[in-house]
């Protein structure tokens, strides 16, 4: 006796039809062609729809192929308009003496200044560098290079100008911009204010997203000896 849940599932009543089978060796059954049983034709009317409707298969590849290779279009195109940039810039100059120290386009009072082509202004030099990494082109060396006699002892501030105004075609302004200067000598906590305000004005931006930090070396390498000036800047750049 059957039990009661399979019961429930199980048809009441199952009929079955047998094909005649061909005695050969054959592993696949042979059909006799007397039967003209209508059950048969319907069976082999239904065992041949599937192979039909399993050819859809085969253009859908192509149409998944096509959605891929469109998006990977549209990503490469909203890639040359992105709504916010970052670049980094690192500068780094020799001190010697008979040369002014300038940073940020102030003149900073010490004993030896920055060794270049140009002003040697190692703050500068490190923003314009961050700029033109966020707009994705060559470094300052590439667009202002020392072998250029027209840029010997030029203002950095001209190297900004040419940046930002870089920046302003491409259509993007500064976001922020975070700079951090390294040198053992001479304590710029008395100059600081003076710089950031003079390289927000250069910048074209509000005092409020420049910021600007100073750390010694801890008396470690040339940095931390007296021997030469680092440093690091980071902006972020936003579609106007």
């Amino acid at each position: 006796m059957a039990s009661p849940v399979f019961s429930s599932i199980l048809p009441a009543k199952t009929t079955t039809t047998r094909l005649p089978i061909s005695s050969s060796s054959s592993s696949s059954p042979r059909i006799s062609p007397h039967n003209n049983n209508n059950s048969f034709l319907s069976l082999v009317s239904q065992s041949t729809r599937p192979l039909r409707s399993s050819k859809l298969i085969f253009p859908r590849a192509s149409a998944t192929t096509s959605i891929e290779v469109e998006r990977e279009t549209t990503t490469k195109s909203a890639s040359k308009s992105l709504p916010f940039r970052v670049g980094h810039g690192f500068d780094l100059h020799r001190l010697e003496p008979g040369y002014p120290l300038i940073i940020g386009g102030i003149n900073i009072p010490h004993d030896r200044g920055c060794e270049a082509h140009s002003d040697g202004d190692v703050l500068l030099h490190c923003v314009v560098d961050a700029i033109l990494g966020a707009l994705g082109l060559p470094d300052i060396g590439q667009i202002f290079p020392d072998s250029d006699p027209k840029w010997k002892g030029a203002a950095s501030s001209v190297f900004v100008k040419e940046a930002v105004r870089l920046m302003h075609e491409a259509g993007y302004e500064i976001g922020n911009i975070d700079a951090t200067l390294i040198l053992q000598r001479p304590k710029l906590s008395p100059h600081k204010e003076n710089i950031r305000a003079n390289l927000s004005e250069l910048l074209g931006a509000d005092p409020s997203v420049v910021n600007l930090k100073a750390k010694t070396h801890e008396k470690v390498d040339s940095l931390g000896e007296n021997r030469s000036i680092a440093a690091h800047t980071v902006v972020l750049l936003m579609r106007k």
